[in-house]
């Protein structure tokens, strides 16, 4: 029985960190694209008002994310499964990790975004601004990545 639960919170911390990982990728290969050919305004209107929502809704689904990889961690321990332990702890030091990012470098300017967006007022440095939130995309995709596969060997090895 405590395999099979398990099993079924890697699952949903796969789907809940998945959310993430997707939303990491397409500001990775899609949206930081589309901000190259922004203007500064249009850039910082669309970057805050996405942050704006982004920052309400998300911080569910890393929670859900996170609190399921420590219990899938927790859980693993408690049946002896060495193996799946050792890749949830994977997961789970990616997550900090990546969460570590998110509070230092990205939050900050999310909210710098998001008023300049509710404002109207664009910073004179809202392509550094931007550009310095895209640098830390390769970090944060690969986190989420680690984690993931994180999960996806726990799957497997439990």
């Amino acid at each position: 029985m405590l395999i099979v639960t398990g099993q079924t919170i890697a699952a949903g911390a796969v789907l809940a960190n998945a959310v993430v990982y997707d939303t990491d990728v397409t500001g990775a290969v899609i949206t930081r694209s589309v901000n190259r050919k922004l203007d500064d305004v249009a850039m910082t209107m669309s970057a805050g008002w996405g942050h704006y929502y982004a920052d309400k809704r998300m911080p569910i689904v890393g929670a859900v994310g996170v609190v399921t990889a420590v219990l899938t961690l927790l859980i693993a321990l408690s049946a002896g499964q060495i193996g799946v332990a050792v890749a949830a702890a994977i997961t789970v030091a990616a997550l900090l990790t990546w969460f570590a990012f998110y509070v230092r470098i990205a939050k900050p300017i999310n909210s710098q975004q998001t008023a300049a967006a509710q404002s109207g007022i664009i910073p004179p440095d809202a392509r550094a601004l931007q550009e310095k939130w895209d640098s830390i995309l390769k970090y944060r995709v690969t986190l989420q990545f680690i984690a993931l596969a994180g999960l996806c060997a726990a799957l497997i090895l439990f």
